[in-house]
């Protein structure tokens, strides 16, 4: 059993795919050229916005009289809202198309990406499993390979899922006995799953069909596996906005209906929260991932499935406020990650007959690092550290013995390390922001790492330089960023730069190689990304740094990270462009309504921007111990100071800004982009484009097809540049030699 964290963030974008974009960057740079000045005018030229009906719909907030004139935008299928989508990006791809070096930069994009890149393999008997997409493919395909030998054979394409790419393997699950596996599907990005059954041995599909599953794996037990979903949507009820509430736990046995699962927990008395299940790799234990919704952690509940005599859960935690995930289990105890009594995390035993803290015992302390994740594997236990936002790895004896270092190739991430209880060697991706996403195979015996799969790209890692920086935010709190360009750039403070922040949810921004940013570097860019509060570099009490009511703190942090770029003379506001997706599309919001000179461009994607409302969508009442709830009048007072929507002001020069979202998006629903939007450009009245990309059958991010990403990416590059007065295609010169 991997170490799980339950998904309280469900809300990272791969939007924010600048870490999830594996890719590479040939050829040397061109550094971007000054447009024309007639170029320069031509950009300020948007023809008028669509117009936005005003309505005067007032929500009362503790005796605050809050306008909304905009609220009919949160209905996403009245004919109303799809008129004014189809009309706003009518306004926004006019203006992408009149930026001459567009099709270039999509070209460009589209050559970049055109390499084979493969997931992390799974080893389940004789075979390995492992994701690839030969380049171009909207999806990756999972495909089985015989240890010991070269063909691979596809095993299931979701690239044949839907007829326009856009319906991905969200999730893979194989039963203990490798007879069996279970997967998710998703369709147009939404959360929303689907879960089938493959045969292995036969390589047929079963009839087996389960709907209605969201935030849920599938944990075999027998001839079966335990799932996690809600009940339909009532008639009238919308799937992608309306609220989720009775999270419930069933077991689905081979061969038989939905509609004959068994109900194995539910707490009518609760409707907010999650329950996820989850089994030991031995199938002994059943765990259940419990959440309340108010706290930011977990409760345990444990039934040992070989006392048929008893159908009872024993309780782990005594409430919500700490993270407990199960790793394995070692004769009839379980080893658990936990931050109880440890900001930074450590490994516990725990004897589920006497499960009170006051029983525990040390495995893995805690250490000064923060402990990431923990595999049990081969009778080993492989460590996940994160030092200053960089993994270090190490390897311990399952008495928790240190044994060795896993030697890593650079400064960078490295994830995977799972497998089965017997395994002897396991598999692992590591990235970083010049080194692509290269698999290696990890032979425990002897220590040694050996490369398994790695990517044909041209690209020099040598012609990068690769920094981590420490700045002072405005309390003097030192924050560390990373800083990436290529090698003898003058710090004349002329340098385009994208700044990236997410800074929430205990999510940690580590080194990444992308295909995206790569066309931004090999023209001269800087890319920068600090590790703002909010984020789990640090343990718990960094975290907590950035939660409500500190949350003020991770918007200090990204102004300070901004100032800190133009004061070293990495570049100047009117070449600075900030970013952030969901979480991270708050903060870009907060920025430019804080500090609209701190950048000439703003990209706020899928954003949560309308702090007052948001927990009253899909799953957003699950981000309340993040963020604060308008419910209560304290934390309304502070979410109201920061939320995007309503501190927008008339007569303010703002940012050129593309807000990008999608349809489709039922975690971050998209009426927060729609109604920031609408106000942005209500409110606005200078020069500036103020502009909405509308995502057509697409989500959040996540299994967004590649075409749709190469077109986003070209997008967002044009606008960038394009909005800082510079050509990265230069005069007849191609985009990179």
């Amino acid at each position: 059993m991997r170490t799980f964290r339950l998904p309280a963030v469900l809300l990272l974008s791969s939007a924010a795919a600048l870490s999830a974009c594996t890719a590479t960057a040939p050829g040397s740079a061109s550094t971007a050229s000054s447009v024309t000045n007639a170029s320069l005018a031509a950009r300020h030229q948007v023809t008028g916005y669509p117009a936005a009906r005003k309505s005067n719909h007032t929500d009362d907030y503790h005796g605050t009289p809050v306008t909304d004139p905009y609220h009919w935008l949160e209905d996403p299928d009245s004919p109303e809202t799809k008129a004014w989508v189809t009309a706003e990006n009518k306004v926004t791809f006019d203006y992408l198309e009149k930026i001459p070096f567009r099709d270039q930069i999509r070209a460009r994009l589209t050559q970049m990406w055109n390499y084979e890149r493969y997931g992390v393999p799974q080893r389940e008997g004789d075979y390995l499993y492992y994701q690839k997409n030969d380049g171009l493919q909207n999806q990756a395909v999972l495909y089985v390979q015989k240890v010991g030998e070269e063909k691979e054979e596809v095993l299931l394409d979701p690239n044949k899922f839907s007829a326009d790419g856009t319906t991905a393997l969200s999730g893979t699950y194989f039963s203990p006995d490798h007879r069996y596996l279970a997967y998710a599907t998703s369709g147009g990005g939404s959360d929303w799953q689907k879960l089938h059954v493959l045969d292995l041995k036969t390589r047929q599909p079963l009839k087996d069909e389960l709907e209605w599953v969201k935030v849920s794996g599938a944990a075999w037990a027998g001839n079966g596996f335990y799932y996690s979903r809600y009940d339909a949507p009532k008639a009238g009820e919308h799937q992608l906005a309306g609220k989720n509430e009775f999270h419930k736990v069933y077991f689905h046995q081979l061969g038989t209906p939905q509609s004959a699962d068994k109900l194995v927990y539910e707490d009518a008395k609760m409707p907010l929260g999650f329950r996820y299940a989850g089994t030991t790799d031995d199938e002994r234990f059943l765990v259940i991932y419990l959440t309340d919704g108010k706290a930011d952690g977990n409760r345990l509940l444990v039934r040992d499935l070989r006392n048929s005599r008893s159908a009872s859960f024993q309780a782990i935690g005594q409430n919500y406020e700490h993270n407990h995930s199960v790793i394995g289990n070692v004769g009839g105890k379980l080893l658990v990650l936990t931050n109880y009594q440890a900001p930074r995390y450590r490994v516990v035993l725990v004897d589920p007959v006497k499960p009170q803290e006051t029983n525990w015992r040390d495995v893995l302390p805690q250490a000064e690092d923060k402990l990431e994740e923990v595999a049990q594997v081969g009778g080993k236990l492989i460590a996940t550290y994160l030092k200053d936002a960089s993994s270090a790895v190490k390897v311990y004896s399952a008495k928790g013995e240190f044994e060795r270092d896993v030697v890593l190739p650079a400064l960078g991430t490295a994830s995977g390390f799972g497998g089965r209880p017997n395994s002897r060697e396991v598999y692992y991706a590591f990235t970083s922001f010049a080194y692509p996403t290269t698999i290696y195979r990890y032979d425990l015996a002897s220590g040694q790492s050996t490369v398994f799969r790695k990517p044909t790209v041209d690209v020099n890692p040598d012609d990068y330089v690769v920094q981590q920086m420490f700045y002072a935010s405005k309390d003097h709190t030192k924050i560390p960023m990373f800083i990436v360009h290529r090698k003898g750039m003058k710090l004349d403070g002329q340098n385009p730069t994208y700044l990236y922040g997410y800074g929430g949810f205990n999510v940690s921004l580590t080194p990444s190689f992308s295909i995206a940013r790569m066309l931004w570097l090999e023209n001269g860019g800087v890319l920068a990304i600090p590790n703002l509060r909010g984020g789990g570099e640090y343990g718990e009490a960094w975290h907590q740094a950035g939660m409500t009511p500190r949350k003020q703190n991770v918007f200090d942090d990204f102004i300070a990270a901004a100032e800190y770029l133009t004061i070293q003379s990495y570049t100047t506001p009117e070449r600075l462009a900030i970013a952030g997706g969901s979480n991270g599309g708050l903060l870009v919001g907060a920025t430019m309504t804080q500090r609209p000179d701190v950048a000439r461009v703003a990209f706020p994607a899928v954003g949560v921007m309308d702090m007052l409302r948001y927990q009253k969508f899909t799953i957003g009442w699950n981000w309340v111990p993040e963020y604060g709830t308008a419910d209560n009048y304290e934390q309304f007072q502070n979410l109201y100071k920061f939320s995007p929507l309503h501190n927008l002001r008339a007569g303010v020069e703002y940012p050129a800004t593309l807000i990008t979202t999608a349809d489709h998006d039922d975690r971050v629903v998209p009426a927060h982009s729609f109604k920031f939007a609408a106000t942005l450009q209500a409110m606005y009245s200078g020069t500036e484009p103020q502009l909405i990309r509308i995502d057509v059958n697409a989500g959040h991010g996540a299994g967004k097809s590649t075409k749709l990403l190469i077109e986003e990416w070209a997008d967002i590059w044009s606008f960038a540049y394009y909005n800082m007065g510079l050509n990265p295609y230069g005069k007849g010169q191609p985009l990179a030699k």
